[in-house]
């Protein structure tokens, strides 16, 4: 791999003009078989430059700077190559959602530079749509390169928004470029595209398949903006893949996972969000009759981290980064002190487990600025703070990642019951041994919202969708029939809407302005701010006072234990650590986990002494015997002692426990029989 980026420079250029010189890409000897390459990027999310804004440096890991020098790198080992975006390309990061996504008169940052690294079409992602069908015609207008969405029509006339595929020549070879965006675009921006339809993504292909085959596409590949598998119902690219095997690969997206496999005869890639990773499909084709057959591909995952990024693509693009960095630096408020309290274990955020002054700020702008009675927020990343000191746009990016806009809508007291039950399905139910309350890995971070306006609490001993209790409202519970004013973002509103979880418009929607910027503007005016947290929910019947819990928490802080997390990665602390579970497994020490004392036989009597006779005695009661208790899980010594009308104290010095709060499922105690 190359570090030295002078040396990089050259070695591309010295292959690129060598590689033109002995193999025109238009002039192949006939029977001569032919390496086709495909590069796809995915979840761009308007990372130009190796650079975060919110945390003010450069990294290794991301942009597309970075992106750019693995693209020379494979355009210089084969020339006959394609490059293609599959979404979520032109919002994320400050650069983008704060200044130009909003500055239609300016030239788009992302667009210019894709037509300066040479790409070949872009699909429209879900966050495309975010700002509105006006940017999406604009970035269509700017982009040197298809833009690509087939399954998205104007419902007054079936037209496309954009183009449905592209057919692009390389080495006589005549490639399909079909794209399709998210069908469920509908769902998270509402309004906002209420003038199209989105059709599912075999409608879409089944369309367009042998039209592209029509019109003389010797290979069919899709850039696509949703994942492998299904997110709602008949969004998952195996689906097309399943219908449609003679598809030679499809790069996915969305799900900002790495996906590199061959499904049959069709490869399938992903990458990682803001540039981390790079696909690189590669295709041997043989022509025989005059048609191409492939012979051979494979798919591999390109890592970013150990290239350099292009210092040409950073110098092209410079006015961009240091008009980002000017906003950046102005100062908006004062802070005095951390709005998110320290994890107690560390990859857990306290934020979701009590009352914070995060969260109840998100929720005071969300009340003040649209005058409703409830407002829910979420935490959209586990190490969101509001931090002490100047306030800068940088430090509302870290609490508030996404530009979403800020919606009202009128609710029944049933419609809020549900989507507060919907929203507690975030935590898995406590079970006895657990230390620590842990949350379902299906479910991620930024879809658990916590709500301000009405007192509840959160019952983690029962089952998903019967948790929240004691819901009030000004202190009256809250009935079915109630009506409330709730305020949510618009991304939010759109799906409960979807689910079916409430069924109104928004009576106050804030677009264009982001939620964000009411979080700005809140800090400008209440400057200096501190947290302010009314405790108005908490988690109950989740007893975590377990004798083992402090010191399996100094096991995770020092590395020894990690919190487990969802298969994709993707979801945190997804199964709670049970130290009842570790003591069965003997993961406890010994020293920890002591056996009781073995109980001392009796003594045999001594051979009785042959006397004479005496008188019998008066008879007496029969001396009773010691009961021998077995520990279950989540006993305690004085939960036994409370059962048998015993005081602890007595059985702790009775069965010579040392610590009265170190008791274990299996153990014996014995219950005095006085």
């Amino acid at each position: 791999m190359f570090k030295n980026k002078r040396l990089l420079s050259l070695a591309i250029a010295f292959l690129l003009v060598f590689g033109i010189i002995i193999a025109p890409t238009s002039v192949f000897a006939e029977g001569e078989n032919v390496k086709l390459t495909i590069i796809g990027t995915t979840d761009l999310h308007a990372n130009i430059y190796n650079y975060s804004y919110e945390d003010g440096k450069e990294v290794d890991n991301l942009g597309m700077a970075k992106v750019y020098s693995v693209i020379q790198e494979i355009r210089a080992d084969n020339p006959n190559t394609i490059l293609v975006d599959n979404g979520d390309t032109i919002q994320g990061t400050i650069l983008s959602d704060d200044l130009y996504n909003t500055k239609l008169e300016e030239k788009h940052p992302v667009i210019d530079v894709m037509n300066f690294m040479g790409y070949d079409s872009m699909t429209l992602g879900n966050h495309e749509f975010n700002f509105g069908l006006e940017l999406v015609d604009k970035i269509a207008e700017e982009a040197e390169f298809s833009i690509l969405a087939a399954n998205a029509t104007y419902k007054k006339d079936g037209s496309y928004l954009v183009e449905p595929y592209l057919i692009k020549e390389v080495a006589g070879i005549k490639v399909g470029i079909l794209g399709i965006t998210n069908p469920n675009i509908a769902r998270w921006d509402g309004t906002k595209v209420e003038s199209l339809q989105f059709d599912s993504p075999v409608e879409a292909t089944e369309k367009h398949i042998e039209e592209m085959k029509e019109k003389g596409a010797d290979i069919i590949f899709l850039s696509t903006h949703m994942g492998y598998t299904s997110e709602y119902g008949g969004d998952g690219a195996d689906e097309v893949i399943v219908k449609f095997p003679e598809v030679a690969g499809v790069l996915t997206g969305h799900a900002h996972v790495t996906e590199e496999q061959k499904v049959g005869n069709t490869l399938v890639g992903a990458a990682k969000n803001a540039g981390a990773q790079v696909v690189r499909f590669d295709y041997e084709l043989a022509k025989e009759n005059d048609a191409w057959t492939v012979v051979d591909s494979s798919v591999k995952v390109i890592d970013v981290t150990e290239y350099p990024a292009s210092e040409e693509l950073k110098e092209y693009a410079k006015e961009y980064h240091d008009t980002t960095l000017e906003f950046l630096q102005a100062v908006i408020g004062t802070v005095t002190e951390n709005f998110a309290p320290e994890s107690e274990i560390p990859g857990i955020p306290e934020a979701q487990l009590i009352d914070t002054g995060l969260i109840d700020l998100i929720n005071d702008v969300q009340l003040k600025y649209t005058e409703a009675d409830v407002s829910g927020a979420a935490l959209f990343s586990q190490n969101s703070n509001l931090r002490a000191g100047d306030v800068t746009y940088a430090s509302i990016f870290e609490i508030y990642k996404y530009p979403n806009t800020l919606v009202a809508v009128e609710v029944t007291g049933a419609e809020l019951k549900d989507y507060m039950e919907w929203s507690a399905a975030y935590y898995n139910t406590f079970k006895p041994g657990d230390i620590n309350i842990s949350f379902n890995p299906d479910i991620r971070v930024y879809n658990y919202d916590m709500f301000q306006g009405v007192d509840y609490k959160i019952d983690l001993s029962k089952p998903a969708g019967e948790r929240i209790v004691d819901l009030m409202f000004k202190g009256e519970p809250v009935k079915a029939d109630d009506t409330f004013k709730l305020a949510v973002n618009n991304y939010r509103h759109s799906g409960l809407q979807g689910m079916g979880i409430i069924k109104n418009d928004p009576y106050f929607n804030s677009d264009p302005k982001s939620l964000r910027s009411f979080i700005a503007d809140y800090i400008a005016e209440n400057s200096p701010i501190a947290p302010v947290t009314d405790n108005n929910w908490e988690i109950i019947n989740a007893d975590l006072d377990h004798p083992l819990r402090e010191y399996l928490i100094e096991e995770i802080k020092a590395g020894n234990i990690t919190l487990p997390v969802s298969e994709d990665g993707r979801s945190i602390n997804a199964k709670a650590i049970n130290a009842d579970e570790m003591i069965a497994q003997g993961l406890i020490p010994e020293e920890l986990t002591p056996t009781p004392e073995p109980i001392p036989e009796p003594t045999p009597a001594p051979a009785p002494v042959p006397v004479e006779p005496a008188p019998a005695p008066a008879p007496v009661e029969p001396v009773k015997e010691d009961l021998k208790y077995v520990v279950q899980p989540g006993d305690w010594l004085s939960k036994i002692g409370i059962k048998y009308n015993v005081d602890w104290k007595v059985l702790a010095d009775y069965n010579k426990i040392a610590n009265p709060n170190l008791i274990f499922p299996n153990q014996i105690i014995l219950i005095p029989a006085n």
